[in-house]
């Protein structure tokens, strides 16, 4: 379960939104004057027609535009007499009420019309519902042929990048608005450079491959944080991020830390909410007071904090690890040996525990966030017990050996995978991972386990070629977030008790959980069907690519068929399959033979499983 001591960050989602509102509404009599005031017009503008973009998908640019102005109207008129009505709304209120204005909205949208019956916040919920990542209804972005597009640019900009924002918005229905604004900086930059070029087109589908490339990563990581946000509560995101951050600014004080922790978390849950007006402007005013410090923070963001502010927020993101300072002591002293610990933990449970993540994971970049968490899981725990013996010093004396062992379990799980992929290649690697997680979820489609599989070993592929000291947090960061794609799909298409206690139990402990998972004993195997053995010539005809893929399909159906098959079992049917294939693609006559030597492989692998007819 989360650690107690988490409760240092506690703040339900309900109250401290309305809490926020509240202390606002107090500063100012308008939300959205105040915005406005802050954005400018052109940024509101666009930040608006990012959000009805993401809420309304199938809307038209003109469509969007139109909306888009009666906000602004609003925003200006509200400029202009605070205390006019309807300035007084909330900005979420705002945009929905105007979404819910629109004629004909169940035509377009169906059974999304009936949320605008639904009260705030459960009207905002239900409409993030219906968002459709990646949908099929909507092209990837047009560029305009290349001997008219820097004309179109040169000559009407606000109108060419508002239609890329458009683009973008409506494809991407959860990324948050200063990246969408951030891209349109890059796409912007790109035309400036190719539009210089003898070839515009040669020069911008390489500069769009990247942008497409970071679009796509940027949304999986956010993603990902509303998930753990939405899923596990304002503490466990914050301690998650309290770990982060110790990391990445090791010279930055704790109190520093632990206010940006509380802003990060707001700003997160605006962007989540899909509030993309306040997500920008609360956004821009964290990274203002980052940069307003940034010597206290890190030696690495001077030069983004001399970029436009659009560039400037990801610049601070995607910037690396500054240098931890040099003479830090060990925190052996202060945690182990001092015989007074007790009385620290006891006194300030809380924000003892929170200053030990703190002090731990600045110490330690090389670590995962995920594994810093239970290091600290591990520690309170000893401390809870230790604390209530007549000798407390003597009982936590061998902490240092208890919290290894959570590293030693990482490190192993890093290693193995390593030295799996890099001494048998990807094919063979993906093969034992294909086995290993049919044994854990039978019931989850091929398709997908296949899916899951290249994904992780796409996270081996990028992660085990670095150097060691980021090997792990690479390997349990981007694993972190293939399981917790897992987990979302679970919530709506149930697995197993197994895949759902792993998905609810711990945020921490969710990678190990899926590692040490065994086989499903409650899983009843469908009845051996033939027609699973699908053999012809495609065989020996198809890309060597979905020759592999049909390969892989085939031991995870007969997987299905018995988890407990064993690797010997495996193996026996593999090359009896291989023999087959390689035997009758000589042949002159190859569906005859793929018939016989099929029917032979069928009936061997039944006696191979212990499967009657």
């Amino acid at each position: 379960m989360p650690a107690l001591w988490l409760i240092f960050y506690r703040n339900s989602s309900a109250t401290s939104r309305n809490l926020q509102r509240v202390a606002r509404d107090a500063d100012h009599k308008s939300e959205i004057a105040h915005r406005y005031n802050d954005l400018k017009e052109e940024t509101f503008k666009a930040v608006a027609m990012i959000t009805f973009a993401q809420y309304l998908q199938r809307c038209s640019y003109d469509g969007l535009s139109k909306l888009v102005k009666d906000v602004v109207d609003l925003a200006q008129k509200c400029v202009a007499n605070e205390d006019a009505p309807e300035c007084s709304k909330s900005l979420p209120s705002i945009f929905l009420d105007e979404i819910c204005q629109v004629e004909k909205l169940r035509d377009s949208y169906g059974a999304m019309a009936d949320c605008c019956a639904k009260s705030d916040p459960e009207r905002n919920e239900c409409f993030l519902s219906f968002k459709i990542p990646q949908p099929d209804f909507v092209q990837p972005y047009q560029r305009p042929a290349s001997d008219v597009i820097c004309k179109e640019y040169e000559d009407n900009r606000v109108s060419f990048l508002g239609h890329f924002i458009y683009s973008v918005a409506r494809r991407n229905p959860f990324l948050y608005a200063p990246t969408i604004l951030g891209v349109a900086a890059d796409y912007e930059h790109a035309l400036k450079s190719c539009c210089k070029e003898s070839d515009v087109g040669a020069c911008l589908d390489g500069k769009e491959t990247a942008i497409r490339e970071k679009v796509k990563k940027i949304s999986v990581k956010q993603q990902y944080s509303c998930g753990i946000l939405q899923k596990f509560g304002d503490r466990i995101f914050q301690a998650d991020k309290l770990a982060f951050l110790s990391q990445k600014y090791p010279k930055a004080s704790f109190t520093e830390i632990s206010k940006l922790i509380h802003d990060v978390k707001d700003v997160y849950k605006e962007c989540c909410e899909g509030d993309m007006v306040e997500c920008m402007d609360d956004r821009a005013e964290l990274v203002n007071y980052i940069c307003s410090k940034h010597e206290s923070f890190s030696s690495k963001i001077k030069d983004c904090c001399e970029k436009p502010i659009v560039e400037r927020s990801q610049c601070i993101m995607e910037a690396e690890f500054d240098e931890k300072p040099a003479d830090l002591p060990s925190l052996v002293e202060k945690y182990i040996q001092d015989k007074e610990v007790c009385k620290s933990f006891e006194a300030g449970h809380d924000a003892f525990m929170s200053e030990f993540v703190y002090e731990y994971s600045r110490r330690h970049p090389e670590f995962s966030t995920q594994l810093i968490l239970r290091i600290a899981k591990g520690y309170e725990t000893l401390l809870e017990k230790c604390c209530k013996t007549d000798n407390p010093a003597e009982c936590y004396a061998n902490a240092q050996d208890q919290l290894n062992e959570h590293i030693k379990e990482t490190q192993d799980v890093v290693k193995t995978n390593c030295d799996l992929l890099t001494t048998h290649g990807e094919a063979d690697f993906l093969k034992a991972l294909l086995i290993r997680y049919t044994k854990k979820m039978p019931q989850v489609s091929t398709e997908t386990l296949l899916e899951i599989g290249k994904k992780m070993t796409g996270v081996g592929t990028k992660c085990c070629k670095l150097p060691e000291d980021r090997r792990l947090p690479c390997s349990e960061g981007y694993l972190s977030m293939v399981i917790q794609d897992m987990c979302r799909r679970q919530e709506t298409s149930p697995i197993n008790d197994n895949v759902s206690h792993c998905c609810s139990d711990s945020y921490a402990y969710r990678r190990p959980c899926f590692s040490a998972m065994g086989v499903d004993t409650k899983y009843v195997p469908p009845p051996f069907n033939p027609e699973m053995f699908n053999f012809d010539e495609k065989l020996c005809s198809a890309p060597a690519e979905e020759r592999a893929a049909g390969q892989m399909k085939l031991l995870v159906n007969l997987i299905k068929r018995k988890p407990q098959m064993t690797e010997e079992q495996i193996k026996t049917i593999a090359d009896g399959f291989t023999a087959m294939v390689d035997k009758c693609c000589k042949q002159s006559d190859i569906e005859t033979c793929f018939g016989e030597e099929g029917a032979n492989l069928i009936v061997q692998s039944r006696a191979t499983l212990g499967i009657g007819a």
